[in-house]
């Protein structure tokens, strides 16, 4: 069975998260350099991104007539249609690894579909605070993040995709009915796969809070700091060596890193990421 990581990347007039999926697909193949890595995308992609992705994967279905959100979540669920693997672990573009992620493999091909429901902190402390999951603790919705996912092509993964599907195109109903208190202001992929779990009453088969699936998730108020400001780099200094590992603070960071601030990726990183995966 093939397997492979799918990256998002969706901004058509930055093109930022296409430049965030590059370093995330450099920073996988520094440390597993024979992974494959498909991107799904419609922006122009330079040539030299092509060379560390398997595949670049057009957003299919596409409606150019539809007003869509920054993030374009509503396009997500299309993932599971247009991963070119059996076995897909999805990702958010804004991540890097600093680990070899292979024991995931072995772990997942139990699942059908499986979603993280731990992050951590900088430390590499479980995350406890909820100033971000409002809407998940006042309608008893599973807490799980889209951030890091995995599915295999399956009878199973599909029927729970068809719900994603419906919960994106018709988000508004869904959210009145189900998720009415701290109502979310837009889309958000984390609540609707959530939202497909709780409606299947299978949040016991598709995650597992022991599982060794997490990324660390750098939102600052989730860092247990007693003054935290808006951007958690005005907080804390971070440390990308030659050697391309990083340093937030004192502490080394392992797995995959949810950086989520966009001026964090530097080109000092992904020119250290190209020198170390011999990518010119």
């Amino acid at each position: 069975m093939s397997k492979g990581f799918l990256i998002f990347a969706e901004d058509a007039k930055l093109k930022k998260y296409t430049r965030s999926a590059y370093a995330l697909a450099l920073s996988i193949k520094n440390h597993m350099p024979n992974a494959d890595i498909s991107l799904v995308t419609d922006n122009k992609i330079p040539e030299k991104y092509r060379l560390v992705f398997d595949q670049i994967v057009p957003v299919p279905w596409r409606d150019r007539n539809k007003t869509t959100t920054f993030f374009k979540t509503e396009d997500r669920w299309k993932l599971y249609h247009c991963s070119p693997y059996d076995e897909t672990i999805v990702l958010d573009a804004d991540m890097l690894a600093f680990s070899n992620l292979d024991i995931w493999w072995e772990y997942l091909k139990n699942y059908d579909v499986f979603l993280t429901s731990n992050v951590l902190d900088y430390r590499g402390k479980i995350v406890t605070g909820r100033y971000y999951r409002k809407t998940f603790d006042s309608n008893n919705l599973p807490n799980f993040y889209f951030g890091a996912a995995y599915f295999k092509k399956s009878d199973y993964a599909k029927e729970y995709f068809n719900w994603v599907e419906d919960i994106s195109n018709n988000w508004e109903l869904f959210y009145g009915r189900y998720v009415n208190v701290n109502y979310p202001k837009l889309p958000s992929m984390d609540v609707t796969a959530s939202l497909a779990a709780k409606i299947l009453n299978c949040e016991n088969l598709v995650s597992h809070k022991n599982a060794p699936v997490t990324f660390t998730h750098m939102k600052p108020m989730i860092q247990n700091w007693e003054s935290p400001t808006e951007s958690w780099q005005d907080s804390i200094g971070a440390y990308f060596n030659k050697n391309c590992e990083l340093k937030i603070g004192n502490y080394q960071q392992h797995g995959l890193f949810h950086y989520t601030e966009y001026s964090f990726l530097t080109d000092h990183i992904i020119n250290q990421l190209e020198k170390i995966t011999g990518i010119s």
